[in-house]
């Protein structure tokens, strides 16, 4: 069977468990197209389009740097009310160097911190959940920073190093120059306490940091 054939499940429904469904864009309500399109071109994200339709439609899309996954946004493109998107997503390999970069875009983010009740990164003004600075030993998944954009559509920052298994795929890929340079810079600390319990350099070291490398991405079993 090709992976473009779908066969049916228990219930007689077509499946596609075999064919890529892969999310493309995330839609988001702005009142003001031409102060979006300023805003996240400030972000340093890549425009990929500005298309205007003479019935009033208008689209345009960002894409955020060393991401899969792109942003709309214009006039008559959806009913939500501006502003209402309240929090997507933007994973990083440093938080703290993602938020440093905004800031010195002229985004105002907010301090890094992490949750000290489950939720607090999405509860808005409410800070009094929010620990500030990064998780205790930067745990995967739990070091935030937030900023809006002018209508008031949330964005998060999330730190992650270590994906949960069957996350990623089997195939090791880094999206940037600073994604691989942090993972290497983890490798090569663990490889340095491997050294410090054999009691001797390690030649093979190459394998030792692919191994590791596979392993952390992938969710799966870290060497020692």
């Amino acid at each position: 069977m090709s992976t473009t054939e779908a066969d049916n499940d228990a219930s007689g429904t077509a499946s596609s468990d075999n064919v890529d469904v892969k999310l493309e864009v995330v839609v988001i309500p702005v009142s003001d197209v031409d102060r979006a399109k300023e805003f996240y071109g400030q972000l340093g994200w890549r425009l990929d389009a500005d298309f205007p339709f003479d019935n009033g439609f208008r689209v345009v899309q960002f894409t955020p740097p060393g991401s899969g996954c792109s942003v709309q946004f214009g006039s008559k493109i959806t009913s939500a009310t501006p502003g209402s998107s309240p929090g997507v997503y933007l994973i990083v390999s440093d938080v703290r160097a993602a938020r440093d970069e905004l800031v010195a875009r002229g985004v105002d983010v907010s301090e890094v911190f992490y949750p000290g009740t489950p939720g607090a990164q999405f509860q808005g003004e409410n800070l009094s959940g929010r620990v500030s600075g990064p998780a205790p030993d930067h745990a995967s998944y739990s070091s935030f920073a937030t900023f809006r954009d002018p209508d008031g559509n949330g964005w998060l920052l999330q730190e992650v190093t270590t994906r949960l298994p069957g996350r990623v795929d089997a195939e090791t890929g880094f999206t940037s120059a600073a994604d691989l340079a942090s993972a290497l810079r983890r490798a090569a600390a663990a490889h340095g306490e491997h050294e410090k319990r054999i009691g001797q350099a390690d030649e093979n070291w190459p394998d030792w940091y692919a191994s590791y490398m596979v392993a952390e991405h992938a969710g799966e079993q870290l060497p020692s």
